[in-house]
């Protein structure tokens, strides 16, 4: 009967009144928690997306703050710019140190010039090619900086006038002037590491036998040569160049970037260090020209190119043997290499393409555009340098009777022609006596200007 009489009790009107209440109480403040709730996620979100957005476009800068998963903020280092494109080599890292690294901010962005050149070696027929520029498609001048036997301008490298290496044959100030003001780019070409002078000077920065003899070379003039495992003659090599370059050139080139070619007078090997702890001729090559795009090309501004044997285009043999190798040194990040097709430096009989050259030096134009076919996919490849060939503005008759012929406008504008069938325009034109015959040199064969 109890039981019976609280059970009336609790099912009472005015109990179920308050229980109604009660119920309607909790379903609008269950509401009102969801809609605050809601509004909380939809802000922390909002703040999330905004120091994310902020995160994006600061992410270049330096000390950069990183949202989290946690509320406290990571503040993270300098964010660094690298020009390199060649893949990281704990070999030469360990045996030269690590590249540089600049801060993004310190790279100076470099103009590519397309470039339509001439040698003219220590400016004594500056007069005759500013003429030939102005009357055709050429728009610069390539002038030795450095060449085998010194430097030909007033150069302050303490190096090189310790040795006696620098006189005056001319201003470079006057000739980078005077060029300038005919719309014509000067480029500063420096030779490398063939300099027995140098090499003579400081033997331990020469090529050595194991017993620390300095060696000559056979093939090149039994000379010795400078090594381009030594850091000491990189940085000979480039301060020259850096001193040339605040003058205003427009490019600076190295030639003579290689290895020495053929066997010692004394057919002693040289000696680089033990194969296990030594990176390759090739990668010395690289490095090197890695230092110098550094120091000259992202830091002033100015760009800078190399010279490389022609054969190493399609020989893997010769360019290990000079550690040029092309489809490495292509990536170095330089803004151009410049590799010397030139007819009469194949041999006779020499087979590229399926094309069988009995006399190279008789089929210019067939020569150029075969080496350059034969190679086009890798330095057509994304992030390659710029290729600029030296095309041969000589006769050589030093190869001998019935193996050459004389050349004049024909024989170099067809090798433009050969250039622009590959969808090539640039180049530079070499003859050591630099003297050009007259001509547009366009690659037109139509008209013959000889």
């Amino acid at each position: 009967m109890i039981k019976k009489q609280n059970q009336i009790k609790r099912n009472s009107p005015s109990d179920v009144k308050r229980v109604l209440a009660m119920q309607r109480l909790f379903t609008v403040t269950a509401a009102v928690a969801v809609l605050m709730g809601a509004a909380i996620v939809i802000t922390l979100g909002a703040r999330l997306i905004a120091k994310a957005g902020r995160f994006a476009i600061s992410a270049n800068s330096q000390n950069t703050v990183v949202p989290i998963i946690s509320t406290e903020p990571e503040t993270t280092t300098s964010i660094v710019y690298q020009t390199e494109k060649l893949a990281d080599d704990e070999l030469s890292d360990n045996y030269w140190g690590p590249l540089d690294e600049l801060p993004e901010d310190s790279i100076k962005t470099h103009t590519h010039n397309e470039i339509h050149g001439i040698y003219i070696g220590s400016c004594s027929a500056l007069d005759s090619a500013i003429e030939l520029c102005n009357n055709s498609e050429l728009n610069a001048v390539v002038i030795d900086i450095k060449n085998e036997w010194g430097i030909p301008f007033n150069c302050s490298n303490e190096t090189a006038r310790q040795i006696g290496y620098v006189w005056d044959a001319y201003d470079i100030d006057e000739v980078i002037a005077k060029c300038h003001e005919n719309n014509i780019l000067v480029i500063g070409r420096i030779v490398s590491f063939n300099d027995c002078t140098a090499a003579e000077h400081f033997p331990e920065r020469s090529i050595r036998d194991k017993d620390g003899n300095t060696l000559l070379f056979s093939n090149e003039s039994s000379h010795p040569f400078l090594s381009p495992y030594n850091k000491d003659n990189w940085d000979y090599l480039i301060s020259i160049a850096e001193e040339a370059a605040s003058h205003g050139l427009d490019e600076i080139q190295f030639d003579y970037v290689r290895f020495p070619a053929g066997s010692t007078t004394t057919g002693s090997s040289p000696y680089y260090g033990e194969d296990s702890t030594t990176p390759s001729k090739s990668a010395a090559i690289n490095r090197f020209l890695q230092e110098a795009r550094i120091r000259i090309q992202d830091k002033l501004g100015v760009p800078v190119s190399a010279d490389i044997f022609g054969i190493v285009l399609t020989s893997g043999l010769d360019a290990a043997n000079i550690g040029q190798d092309f489809t490495t040194l292509g990536m170095t990040g330089i803004d151009s290499c410049c590799p010397m097709t030139y007819p009469s430096h194949y041999a006779l009989g020499t087979k590229i393409g399926g094309h069988t050259f009995d006399y190279p030096d008789k089929e210019p134009y067939m020569l150029v555009y075969s080496v350059l076919q034969a190679c086009k996919n890798t330095f057509s490849q994304t992030g390659f340098t710029n290729v600029r060939p030296y095309l041969q503005a000589f006769t050589a008759s030093y190869i001998g009777a019935g193996n050459y012929m004389d050349y004049g406008y024909a024989q170099i504008n067809t090798q433009i022609k050969a250039l622009h069938d590959l969808g090539m325009n640039e180049y530079i034109l070499w003859d050591p006596n630099c003297r050009y015959p007259a001509g547009s040199y366009d690659g037109d064969m139509s008209v013959s200007d000889d």
